[in-house]
């Protein structure tokens, strides 16, 4: 049974074969690592999660690489505006560094808890500056680039294409270039920054041929993949949101420079709406991820998000995640039961739902449907269960082996191996968040009256015991330390 995946450059389903037989090479954009994670990057990471985990189940190598941006990610998504990340510390009156690893500990372990396996590589864009600049010289030489002002920027007249990926045409790219402030050194509204110089007062700058600044946001997963995938790779995902212009620079730069196709099988997931409404910070509905955590076991957050195609919006609501969690707990219920169950003699077929399964999950990873056939196993089991024959211990087996590896295994919806342990993330995640509101609002209450030995204390204490404090012009915040 071939696997069918949707490609967001030929806007079809495609049959998947790897470019290596048996090994898939696969590259993810990565989170810009200057505030706590949200919906929106759970609902990304998840989906490709599943994603490598089918991959791994159906018996391929999958060698997956998801990079953190921590620098060259500007305010305007293009080439204007101020660094991102710089943008966060001096408001928080720290440095860059600090920001891009504090917030990057913070993203690992909200993905930590969401079931989120780890890539196999996970680089930095500030740990690839030589490559980034190796690239530019490359694309230089071949005169798709060019410097003005210790700027280099790509030139979009020098590839044909430009824009296939999101359907826009090399006029449509200029009048959109000419809706922000760009730099009239620009030959053309379309060209994209590679380098920029940065200027006296900017923290984070590394010299090159050309000046003393930093890559541009698109370089840096161009460099990162063809280093560590090659120049050609299977899979790339990433949000719709960056099909323009990130991921048309990618393809134009990493084209321009290798001669060779760039990505084979695009992948996009959709956004969050929160009931009904585009998520965003600017509309101040962004649904933070530890404080939904609070609330909600991790793991029913998974399954939410799951019960949606990646390809298709989620709407966040209490409402739908309360039902996610009743929906969820009702195959605990049933893994649990059929665990414990007695032996039996009557027959129960796992076959038909297996085949179900399969071909949802080989359909670009159906989750959608493929939760619904374990809602109809369950139902179905639960029935044969309450039977008075009950079923025998070969259907039994059969039946666990399936939930391990569908619930388990593939949807990462139940914790493996049937440990009981189901729902108690929530308890402990309740428990710990409880406890450290109490020893924040005594914190806060002591620097109040200025009392600064106890507030250190009480900082200090908690870093010995694995969490961190971070004070923002918000207010503190803590994370776990990786590990603990």
């Amino acid at each position: 049974m071939s696997l069918f995946i949707y490609n967001s450059l030929g806007r079809t389903k495609q049959q998947f074969e790897p470019f290596l037989p048996g090994i898939v090479s696969m590259y993810v954009c990565g989170p810009t690592v200057y505030g706590h994670s949200h919906l929106g990057h759970a609902k990304s990471y998840v989906s490709f999660d599943v994603v490598v985990r089918w991959l791994r189940h159906i018996g391929y190598r999958v060698k997956y690489v998801q990079n953190i941006t921590d620098v060259g990610h500007l305010t305007d998504d293009a080439d204007e505006g101020e660094d991102k990340i710089m943008k966060q510390a001096r408001l928080e009156k720290t440095d860059p560094m600090e920001i891009a690893q504090f917030y990057t500990r913070s993203y690992y372990e909200d993905m930590d808890m969401l079931g989120v396996q780890r890539p196999n590589i996970a680089p930095l864009a500030t740990g690839h500056i030589p490559e980034q600049i190796e690239l530019i010289e490359r694309l230089i030489a071949k005169g798709h680039a060019y410097e003005v002002n210790g700027n280099v920027y790509f030139s979009v007249s020098s590839f044909q294409g430009y824009g296939k990926l999101s359907g826009r045409t090399d006029q449509e790219a200029q009048q959109t270039g000419t809706r922000v402030e760009i730099r009239s050194e620009k030959r053309d509204p379309s060209d994209f920054a590679l380098w920029k110089k940065a200027d006296e007062s900017h923290l984070m700058k590394w010299h090159s041929p050309w000046s003393k600044g930093y890559p541009g946001w698109h370089l840096e997963c161009s460099a990162m993949s063809m280093k560590y995938l090659g120049e050609t790779i299977d899979i790339h995902g990433g949000g719709m949101e960056n099909r323009f212009p990130h991921h048309d620079c990618e393809i134009a730069q990493s084209e321009a420079a290798t001669g060779k196709p760039y990505v084979r099988f695009w992948m996009h997931n959709n956004m969050v709406t929160v009931n009904g409404i585009k998520m965003g910070k600017s509309l101040k509905n962004s649904v933070n991820l530890k404080e939904l955590f609070r609330e909600y076991d991790p793991l029913a957050i998974r399954f939410f998000i799951l019960q949606s195609h990646y390809r298709s919006p989620l709407d966040f609501s209490e409402v739908a995640i309360k039902a996610s969690t009743t929906g969820l707990d009702k195959l605990r219920q049933t893994r649990k039961r059929v665990t414990e169950s007695n032996n039996g003699t009557g027959l129960f077929a796992v076959e038909p739902f297996k085949q179900r399964f399969i071909e949802a999950m080989n359909d670009d990873f159906n989750t959608t449907v493929a939760i619904s056939v374990l809602f109809e196993f369950s139902k179905a089991l639960n029935t044969a269960l309450d039977g008075s024959e009950g079923i025998t211990e070969e259907a039994r087996l059969a039946a666990m082996l399936f939930l391990e590896q569908t619930g388990a295994e593939v949807l990462g919806i139940l914790n493996p191996g049937g440990d009981g342990k189901e729902g108690e993330t929530i308890e402990t995640g309740k428990s710990l968040s409880t406890v450290m509101d109490i020893l924040l609002d005594l914190r806060a209450e002591a620097r109040k009256n200025r009392n600064f030995a106890l507030s250190d204390t009480i900082r200090d204490r908690l870093l010995d015991a694995g969490i961190e404090i971070k004070d923002t012009r918000e207010g503190a915040t803590w994370t776990k330390k990786s590990g603990c």
